[in-house]
């Protein structure tokens, strides 16, 4: 007999539990290790005053203990680890990505009110909301002269593009004004990329796959932080974008899918700068899936009208880089330590990916190189096994690209801190990796996970 691993390929079933086993209590132990080496030396660097801005680091928060406020969100999730995979597994695929949805914004919404509630984050005089009244009845004016007033502005505003604020504006305008309704809108667009990548992973692993991955899409620690930071909003834009590149049947309908993507994507580096990389995602997704050349114009016709748009409007991407760089280097937050977040960071990232995911990718690696638990693999091998990896689980490979991106943005130096909300575009693809270790118990040590940081840990986010 021979049963399923994770995404994709099929193994002796006695050898895979026996390797699979192994290999996930050692990655366990792995994340564990790595999450509390990072709290006990960010405590330290705090004690000796080297990270004064930072009260409980690697994060950006503080410490507290709730209590039956979150027993609604644990109840939830009771019945969401029992029932979840198993609703999702059967009947239409539109009816399992909808179920998906709901439980994302469920699992979410019950986060959030077990303190302050969604809209408390947004209500910081250094958000978002707070610039609007210098926006007025002339966005175009005041997108003109953005760069220029940047200093004045708050923290976040001044940390990011000016295309966040167009948005909170846009909705004020339509009457979804006040920070109730952006954390609605920033919900309700952060958990809806549990059904975009779930359409990018049927596209690219087949359905089965994406069945598998979307109780840990619904459900992942990251909720904590999609409840309620504006970089939520990011993932959804980013995650649509990548879903439509890949949709559509027949040639026009491919083209105009193409072309939203394009527009969606072209948006991200206007909605905060640390999203560039974060295009290595679609251009994996696109080389694996071999997207034809009209979509892929399509797509860069999309994606060069919005810089166009904003460039007519008056504002300069690079001239806003340059401000904002120049802004973050006069900020307490660049006098963080350089090593200690470059290791720190990670620790976050498989804080908020939760343990599960790190089991996956360590399976998903011993498997898919044939490696047995505690042995070695050659560099030749690894580099051998990129092709075959791309080919036969295009859902591994999406996963890898976005590893790359947070990697990258580690190494430049600019994430010093505060990444629990920068990595949210990207954990929620990383955190497809857990279903390569699927079960009640990785399911349930992800929504552990999700408690205890929102029980434990009070952020401004």
């Amino acid at each position: 007999m021979a049963q399923r691993s994770g995404l994709g390929t099929a193994a002796p079933a006695a050898q895979s539990r026996e390797t699979g086993g192994r290999a996930g209590r050692g990655a366990l132990a792995g994340w564990a290790a790595l999450v509390a080496g990072c709290f006990a030396v960010g405590a330290v660097l705090h004690g000796l005053g080297v990270l004064r801005i930072d009260h409980l680091p690697p994060l950006h928060a503080h410490f507290r203990v709730l209590t039956v406020t979150l027993l609604p969100a644990a109840a939830f999730a009771v019945v969401a680890v029992r029932n979840l995979p198993r609703w999702v597994g059967r009947g239409g695929f539109r009816r399992a990505l909808f179920i998906a949805y709901g439980f994302a914004l469920a699992w979410t919404f019950l986060l959030a009110i077990s303190a302050d509630g969604p809209a408390a984050p947004l209500t910081h005089p250094q958000e978002y909301l707070a610039v609007l009244p210098s926006v007025g009845q002339d966005p175009l004016g005041w997108l003109a002269g953005f760069t220029e007033r940047l200093p004045g502005y708050p923290t976040h505003v001044r940390g990011h593009p000016p295309l966040p604020v167009l948005v909170v504006w846009a909705s004020a305008a339509v009457g979804l004004g006040g920070p109730l309704w952006a954390a609605i809108e920033v919900i309700l667009v952060g958990c809806s990329a549990t059904v975009a990548i779930g359409l990018t992973v049927r596209r690219l692993a087949g359905e089965a796959a994406a069945r598998r991955a979307l109780p840990y899409l619904a459900l992942t620690p990251v909720s904590v932080w999609i409840a309620t930071t504006m970089d939520a909003f990011f993932a959804g834009v980013g995650a649509w974008g990548v879903a439509l590149l890949l949709l559509g049947r027949g040639t026009t309908a491919r083209t105009w899918c193409a072309a939203g993507a394009g527009v969606l994507l072209g948006a991200l580096p206007y909605l905060s700068y640390g999203l560039v990389p974060y295009l290595v995602i679609p251009v994996t997704a696109a080389l694996l899936v071999r997207l034809p050349r009209q979509a892929v114009l399509a797509a860069l016709a999309g994606a060069a009208a919005v810089t166009c748009a904003f460039a007519i409007a008056g504002f300069s991407w690079l001239a806003g880089v340059a401000a904002t760089h120049a802004q973050w280097a006069g900020d307490p937050g660049a006098a963080r330590p350089y090593l200690y977040f470059l290791v720190a960071n990670v620790g976050v990232l498989a804080l908020v990916t939760g343990p599960a995911t790190t089991a996956g990718l360590v399976r998903a690696g011993r498997h898919l190189l044939r490696c047995p638990a505690g042995g070695r693999v050659p560099l030749p091998g690894i580099v051998s096994a990129v092709p075959d990896l791309a080919r036969r689980h295009g859902a591994a490979a999406v996963v890898a690209a976005a590893l790359v991106a947070v990697l990258a943005l580690d190494v430049s130096g600019v994430t010093r801190g505060e990444v629990e909300r920068i990595w949210v575009p990207f954990a929620v693809w990383i955190g497809l990796a857990a279903a390569y270790a699927p079960g009640r118990r990785t399911l349930a040590a992800q929504v552990v996970t999700g408690l205890l940081l929102q029980g434990l840990v009070l952020s401004p986010w």
